[in-house]
C-alpha cells in the first residue's frame, strides 16, 4: 500500500473508521473480542496477509508436525511479507495458542506489521514488551497442535466473525481491529480523516461547556462557521 494512505490510516481510529464504514453499508468489520496483548499508542496498517487453522486431529498433529519444513504456520511466518499484517483464523477458540513470542519476535524481526488471532497467544507477556502490535482473545499456553491444524495460506478466512480476504487492509488501534475492503480504503481513509478533525474540533467545544445537540452530529451553522476558523488556525 502507498506511504501516503498508510499514514493516513496510522492517524484515525478504528471507531472512526466503522462509521466510514457503517456509512457505505458495512456493519461487521469489527473483529469481536479481539484487543491488544499491550497497547501501543500507535495504529497498526498493513494488507492482511492469512492462515487458517481447521480443529485438530490427533494422528496428525504429533510435535513432530513442526520438523516439516512445509508446516504451514512456520511457512507463513517466514513468508508473510513485510508491511503486512498476519490474520490468523483460529476459530474464535483460545483453549490452544495460535502462536507464541519466538514466532511473534521473528515476524518482527521480518518487518511485518503486526499479528491478529482471534484465539490466543503463548508467552503473552513476552509478546506483550516486543514493538510489534499483537491482539488476541486472551493469553493461551498450550501449543497450537494441540486444538488446531494449521492448514491454509493467504485464502479468505473468518475472523471474530469478520470475512478476511487476502489484501484486505488491516488497522488495529489500542481498542480493536477492523478489515476495511481494498476497493473502498482509500475514500474510507479520507472521510475517516475529516471525520477525525470535526471529532477534534468537537471534544475542544464539549470542554469548554458546549452542548452536543446542534455540535455532534453538526445541524447549526454557527458551529461549522467555527469548525471552519479552528480549522484554518489549527492547518487541520
Amino acid at each position: 500500500m502507498n506511504e501516503e494512505l498508510r499514514q493516513k490510516l496510522m492517524g484515525v481510529s478504528v471507531a472512526t473508521l466503522a462509521t466510514a464504514l457503517y456509512k457505505r453499508g458495512l456493519r461487521n468489520q469489527v473483529i469481536q473480542d479481539v484487543r491488544p496483548v499491550r497497547q501501543k499508542g500507535r495504529n497498526m496498517v498493513g494488507p492482511a496477509y492469512t492462515l487458517r487453522y481447521i480443529p485438530a486431529r490427533e494422528d496428525r498433529n504429533q510435535l513432530s508436525e513442526f520438523r516439516k519444513p512445509t508446516h504451514p504456520q512456520r511457512v507463513a511466518v517466514e513468508t508473510c511479507p513485510e508491511g503486512h499484517v498476519l490474520v490468523m483464523d483460529s476459530r474464535k477458540d483460545p483453549r490452544a495458542a495460535s502462536a507464541g513470542d519466538i514466532l511473534v519476535t521473528r515476524l518482527m524481526m521480518r518487518g511485518v506489521a503486526g499479528v491478529v488471532t482471534d484465539g490466543g497467544f503463548r508467552d503473552a507477556a513476552t509478546i506483550a514488551e516486543l514493538d510489534i502490535p499483537a491482539y488476541h482473545t486472551r493469553p493461551s499456553s498450550p501449543t497450537n497442535l494441540t486444538l488446531h491444524e494449521a492448514l491454509d495460506l493467504n485464502v479468505p478466512i473468518g475472523c471474530g466473525d469478520v470475512p478476511v480476504f487476502p489484501g484486505d487492509i488491516i488497522v488495529g488501534d489500542d481498542d480493536s481491529v477492523i478489515v476495511i475492503p481494498q476497493n473502498i480504503v482509500a475514500e474510507a481513509a479520507d472521510e475517516a480523516v475529516e471525520m477525525t478533525a470535526y471529532e477534534d474540533f468537537v471534544i475542544g467545544q464539549v470542554k469548554q461547556g458546549a452542548a452536543i445537540i446542534g455540535l455532534y452530529p453538526c445541524t447549526k451553522d454557527e458551529h461549522a462557521e467555527a469548525f471552519a476558523e479552528w480549522r484554518a488556525a489549527n492547518g487541520r
